[in-house]
Parts: C-alpha cells; structure tokens; sequence
C-alpha cells in the first residue's frame, strides 16, 4: 500500500531574489572598484590630512610601492605604469552603479522586512556571551550548526548591519567628497571631514576594512560550505540538514 507521507523537504529557501540580485552587483562592483582603486593610488601612493597635499607636503604616510608617475618621490629608481586614466573614470561609474544598487538593497530591504527579520540579532542575543560564544567557535573551526542554514548568527548579523549602515555610506561619503564639483555644492559635508585630502585618506582606510570584511566573509562561505552556499546565493535555497526540525523552518 502506497504511503501518504509527504516527502521530506530537502532544501529551503534562503534568500529573497532582490538579496541574491543586489548580493551579486555589488560583488562585481566591490571588484572593480578595488582593482580601480588600486591603480588610483599606485598613481599617488602617499596620504595626507587636511585640504591639500602634493609632492611639497609632508605625507602623514606613504605606502613603500613604486608609484606611476615619475613626479611622485617613492625611493625607488623606476616607475610602475600609469593607468590612471580608466581606472578614475571606471572607478567613477562603477560607483554610481554601486550607490544604486545599495539603493534598491535599502528600499526593498525596508520595505520586506528583511532587515528587521533576517539581521537585526534578536533581544537575547545582546550578551557578551553570546558574541563571545559565537567568536569561540569561529576559533576552534566549528563548522557551523543547523541552525545556520535558516537564520544567521549574532555576530554574522551584527557584521551585515555594521558593514550597511556605517561603511557603505561612509565609503559614498569620502567617495563623493573627493570629487571638486560635490566640493563646490556641499562644502561642509568634505570640512565636516576635515578637508578632501582627509577624505583620501579615510576613504582609502574604510575601503581597507570593507576588503577585510570580505575576505573575511569568503573564509566564513568555504567554511560553511562553499559550492553549497554560492548556489544558495544564485538560487536561492539551501539544502536542509536533518538535525532542523520541522517547526524551526522559516
């Protein structure tokens, strides 16, 4: 006699398609801005504080690389080559394609609940305890329980509000305010800053922690799977263990 048990359900949605969507734009963004990035300041590779900073100003630090220009006093008896045309203008573009897919993340993010429901951690999940539990196992390379697979953890969402609501909008802010015509229309918001080659410089350290968070971010998927968890990030599902029990499922 034929059973009417209804199947096991091997897989659970994970992720809504605006996530997957707004995920994967901003990957290809976040490349192309670092590897502009990085062609920016071979062009310059020293940093200052304050309004101006040139060759004649006393750098407040230098990365020891070759730079591409040869006006640039880096030590070293040779120069790298000079491809800072493309790389402002992609770097330029590329970022306004960004802020407008963080844009859509936002409102669509808002608008769903999903920040609310997927990343704010929960009210007991605000211990020391917790966070410190959760760092614990990072450290010991426990591979991430079952639980995971339907809901991130404390510190993963501590990290994903962190990284949306203060880099992001710090990284467009020092991004913007390097550009001399948002100079002329919102002088303060580059003063505030403590003048544009202030904003240099902390752009160029919050890009830093952005790259950070993502290799970070890349040891974290392989630990918890790679091939599985990328796929759930294209599809949208996520294989379902065993020890999840039925009530648990979002």
């Amino acid at each position: 006699m034929a059973s009417t048990t209804a199947p096991h359900k091997t897989k659970v949605t994970r992720h809504a398609a605006f996530v997957r969507v707004t995920h994967w734009l901003t990957f290809v963004c976040f490349v192309a801005l670092l590897i502009t990035g990085v062609e920016i300041v071979i062009s310059h590779p020293r940093f200052y504080w304050g309004e101006t900073g040139n060759i004649h100003t006393r750098p407040l630090f230098t990365i020891p690389i070759p730079a591409s220009r040869d006006t640039v006093t880096t030590g070293y008896s040779y120069v790298m080559p000079d491809q800072n045309g493309w790389s402002r203008y992609l770097h330029f573009q590329t970022a306004w394609v960004l802020v407008l897919t963080g844009l859509v993340y936002g409102v669509a993010g808002f608008w769903s609940g999903h920040f609310w429901n997927n990343l704010v951690p929960k009210r007991g999940d605000w211990t020391w305890s917790a966070y410190w539990g959760r760092v614990a196992r990072y450290l010991r390379l426990v591979p991430p329980d079952a639980a995971e697979t339907l809901s991130y953890n404390v510190l993963q969402r501590t990290a994903y509000l962190f990284v949306i609501f203060v880099l992001f909008p710090l990284v467009i802010w020092t991004g913007l305010a390097l550009s001399p015509g948002f100079d002329s229309a919102f002088p303060w918001a580059v003063n505030v800053l403590g003048g544009r080659q202030s904003a240099r410089t902390l752009h160029f350290f919050i890009s830093a922690a952005l790259l950070l968070f993502l290799l970070v971010h890349f040891i974290m998927v392989a630990m918890s799977g790679f091939r599985s968890r990328v796929w759930g990030m294209i599809s949208g599902r996520l294989p379902l263990p065993r020890a999840v029990k039925p009530e648990e499922r979002s």
